[in-house]
């Protein structure tokens, strides 16, 4: 933020975080603060790329013992495992997919990186740091060998596409269901340079021994399945239960253990989707509903004034206030006021 010639201090007084925090590696900061951070300096800042200049300082080592395990990995798609494993020690609410193939590029594999918040705030800067840092480290990675074909992002930038050009140095598309890199196949199957059999065992156990995802129950699971394939095949819930190795009643007898059901679990996920693309992008409200698998412009409507209490077209122009914590969505502000 001084960099821009931004004073940080009221802003992290706003957002509850110390400015000592920043000082101490081991600290663990609310995301919910960080992301509204990172939203307000951008704006305050007249930044729209904030999230990608401060990608441009990342590497590896901010992973800790995630990062030692990854470059010691075997090859780059192993060390793209290990991350979709073990990025919860970051933050349990990042998430990263590793899809065989993309629908962009047909030489190219993609890797997804996804914030799950509920309520879901404005996300814009946060996925571009967290895309941008991906990027970063997989050059380091990789080196000569990594080929980025595509970049896809969920929103709609505020400032020039170029600038995302230039960044990622490959085409770049916005308004798309995921936050992914498209990677040319080739690349996952090089063999990484600095790769180290003895400490990658080490860091390994340690990842293994002394760490579990918080976030393995059978809700998460489900919810992170239908968002990786609402909009690109019927999200079923016969279909999904065999995806993650369940018999569907006993994905259903699970669920409802953990107080919650597959429809639930399908509705939340359309439902913050829904204002994600409708605050952040300008996406044809009908393509959005064949994204969020609904059959008809209609259903989405309905489904709106169910969740909302307005059509989707009212939520675009930011007349409404949504949701029961009375959360205010406003263009001046550009995130949510709880």
């Amino acid at each position: 933020m001084r960099d821009i010639g931004h004073d940080p201090l009221p802003l992290l007084r706003r957002h509850r975080i110390r400015l000592k925090s920043l000082d101490d590696e081991d600290t663990l900061l609310p995301l919910r603060s960080v992301v509204h951070l990172m939203e307000a300096t951008a704006t305050e800042a007249n930044c729209g790329d904030f999230g990608l200049r401060m990608a441009r300082a990342h590497d590896v080592s901010i992973l800790g013992p995630l990062g030692v395990a990854m470059q010691n990995a075997w090859t780059f798609k192993d060390a793209i495992d290990y991350t979709s494993r073990f990025l919860f020690l970051q933050s349990p609410g990042l998430v990263v997919s590793y899809f065989a193939k993309s629908e962009f590029d047909d030489r190219a594999a993609e890797v997804s990186i996804d914030i799950v918040l509920d309520p879901r705030p404005p996300l814009r800067q946060s996925i571009d740091l967290s895309l941008g840092s991906a990027h970063r480290i997989s050059q380091l990675l990789a080196g000569e060998h990594y080929k980025l074909r595509a970049v896809t992002l969920p929103h709609t930038p505020v400032v020039s596409l170029a600038v995302y050009q230039r960044f990622f140095g490959a085409r770049v598309i916005p308004g798309q269901e995921r936050a992914s890199l498209h990677i040319d196949r080739a690349t996952f199957r090089e063999k990484l340079r600095s790769t180290n059999p003895a400490l990658r065992e080490i860091a390994e156990d340690y990842l293994s021994r002394h760490f579990r995802n918080p976030n393995d129950s059978v809700t998460s699971r489900v919810r992170l399945a239908i968002r990786r394939t609402l909009g690109v095949q019927p999200a079923r819930k016969n279909d999904l239960a065999g995806m993650l190795g369940f018999h569907p009643r006993t994905m259903q007898r699970r669920l409802e253990a953990e107080g919650s059901s597959f429809e639930a679990i399908k509705d939340a996920v359309r439902k913050e989707l829904a204002l994600q693309y409708l605050r952040e992008t300008t996406i044809p409200l009908a393509k959005l509903a064949s994204m969020l698998a609904f059959p008809e412009h209609s259903a989405l409507t309905r489904s709106c004034r169910r969740w909302f209490g307005a059509p989707p077209s009212a939520i675009r122009r930011d007349l409404v206030v949504v949701g029961k914590n009375k959360v205010t969505v406003s263009k001046s502000e550009r995130e949510l006021t709880l």
